[in-house]
């Protein structure tokens, strides 16, 4: 296995790492995309429901908190910010 210099890398070494960044980058839009059309239904189920949003709308509810989770729309560069101790 031949190691490339991480100054010079090769044209492979380019490309797949721009291949990686952009389906990076497709997932999260699609998951937060995903997310929105579910919170969309959740406020139309809301609507339509009125007093029994809380259990008929409850399904809905738990799929858009549980994607929620992944949702959050994140480049190629993930920026650390330093935690206070």
């Amino acid at each position: 296995m031949v190691k490339t210099d991480p100054l010079n890398p090769s044209m492979e070494d380019v490309k797949a790492k721009l291949e990686a960044r952009d389906k990076h980058i497709r997932e999260t839009w699609i998951n937060t995309m995903e997310a929105r059309l579910v919170g969309e239904e959740l406020a139309k189920c809301r609507k339509g429901e009125g007093v029994n949003a809380a259990q008929n709308c409850k399904y809905l509810a738990d799929l858009y908190l549980e994607l929620l989770k992944d949702a959050s729309l994140k480049g190629y560069r993930q920026v650390q910010v330093p935690t206070r101790k």
